[in-house]
């Protein structure tokens, strides 16, 4: 084990846990929105409750995501130097432009949303939430732009005299085919999470307190929820389908190394099940269904699909001598887990939906604790379709230019890594038991009560003290 090893798991552990409180702040903003325009709308007393109740659980994520996606950008001058330097004329643009529009945008109209309640007028206080929603979805795209570039890079020249990769094209990063794919894919992901989250959260409340005067506001969050999971499931397949195909034509390895396929073909057949060895060098048994990854890769149930050991020939030719092949086993069962775990959250918000037709009441204990396991799966399924996207771009930091390896400090050594490490998994270690605690205290509290008006007295409003609205 060297410095590398461990900064490379650094890296991987603080990226997936900041990713576990990404999508329900990128969807939960928008549907939070949405509750507040239907109350806007409607003046239903059942939406105030549930916009107060979910955005006080989105307030808390949001929060969280902050402090840990701090960690992230310090990560880059701290363990991969190098790799900042070689890419940071490119990689910095659509981060700064995140910082200073986006994170902007979304903080401060948060901060208005959070204390504008009976300050604000409705329409302004409304408009607030979709800012900063807005700017939420603003902030993924311009950091999903820079990660594309890492997966196919555009709109650069390597200077011979630096070897620095300089920006020539702006536009062409940010509309790089896989971030325009990857973005709507993020978001799919991202509402699955979030409707997951509020079907658990109110299915609970229906199941358990199903005498309590919300019941009826519980119960449309369970079918409002449900019917965001699948729909965010369909996006999910189609984003996916999309992407896969985009995938297969910039990053042919990674492809072969999500389907376990050593050997060109063509027709192509997808691999349901394959065990291979355990140094995941070749097939040992396989269950696969013919044409079907003809299709995806291609969109021809007839198309080639280049396999592992011709691309590493081809690679070793281009590059040099090496192994250009990701860990199969990982890219394989990281793919499968990312479907899986996806479907099984979209089949249980069917259930759901199913438990309360013609105005029936659920109450199967089998249900519940199949709707309490909702937001796990879909953080998993992001989680590990985030652990298939990095580790099946290796050895490649940016792929085609920077290899891994080149990419960490060379000044940092392994105790030095190893203490930020063991530092900032117990910060993260007690930053989740917070948060954990925090969700689920405020979810068993249930909706609040919006029955209490204002102050009514000659009080200047300018002189009353600002207050948590919640």
């Amino acid at each position: 084990m060297d410095a590398l090893d461990v900064a490379r798991w650094q890296f991987g552990v603080t990226t997936v846990y900041h990713f576990l409180f990404v999508p329900l702040t990128i969807g939960l903003s928008v549907l939070v929105a949405i509750l507040q325009t239907m109350w806007h709308r409607t003046g239903n007393e059942r939406y105030l409750k549930l916009t107060k109740f979910y955005g006080k659980l989105f307030l808390i994520n949001f929060a969280m995501g902050v402090v840990t996606g701090i960690v992230q950008e310090f990560q880059f001058g701290m363990n991969w130097s190098d790799y900042s330097r070689f890419v940071g004329d490119i990689f910095g643009a659509p981060l700064a432009i995140e910082a200073l529009v986006a994170f902007f945008l979304e903080s401060t109209f948060i901060g208005l949303w959070i204390f504008g309640w009976d300050r604000l007028p409705k329409r302004a206080h409304l408009a607030s939430i979709w800012a900063a929603a807005i700017g939420t979805n603003l902030s993924a795209y311009f950091i999903l732009a820079a990660n594309s570039f890492m997966q196919n890079p555009v709109g650069y020249r390597i200077n011979p005299d630096s070897g620095r990769a300089e920006l020539t094209d702006f536009p062409a990063v940010l509309t790089n085919k896989v971030a325009l794919i990857t973005f709507p894919h993020t978001l799919a992901g991202s509402f699955l999470v979030a409707g997951s989250l509020i079907v658990a959260v109110g299915l609970w409340h229906v199941i358990r307190n199903r005498d309590s005067a919300d019941t009826g506001a519980y119960r449309f969050a369970t079918k409002f929820g449900s019917w965001v999971v699948l729909v965010a499931s369909a996006a999910v397949l189609f984003t996916g389908d999309i992407q896969g195909k985009i995938m297969t034509d910039v990053q042919p390895m990674k492809m072969a190394a999500a389907e376990g396929l050593y050997t060109t073909e063509s027709p192509a057949s997808f691999s349901v099940l394959t065990i291979g060895s355990l140094d995941g060098s070749r097939e040992v048994f396989a269950l696969k269904i013919p044409y079907l990854l003809s299709y995806l890769g291609t969109g021809d149930p007839h198309g080639t699909v280049h396999g592992i050991d011709d691309l590493q020939a081809q690679y070793a030719t281009q590059y040099g001598a090496g192994s250009y092949t990701p860990i199969i086993p990982v890219t394989y069962w990281s793919f499968r887990f990312m479907i899986a775990f996806g479907m099984a959250a979209g089949a249980i918000a069917l259930l759901v939906l199913w438990s309360q037709r013609k105005g029936r009441t659920p109450s199967s204990k089998w249900l519940l604790r199949a709707g309490l396991a909702m937001p796990v799966l879909p953080l998993l399924a992001n989680s590990f379709g985030w652990i298939f996207t990095e580790m099946g771009r290796q050895p490649w930091i940016v792929f085609g230019e920077m290899l891994t390896r080149n990419g960490v400090s060379r000044s940092v050594s392994l105790a030095e890594v190893l203490t930020s490490f063991t530092a900032f998994t117990l910060i993260y270690a007690t930053l989740a038991v917070i948060e954990v605690k925090l969700l689920l205290r405020y979810a068993k509290a249930g909706v609040p009560d919006v029955s209490e008006q204002p102050p009514t007295d000659d009080t200047d409003d300018a002189e009353r003290p600002l207050a948590f609205a919640y």
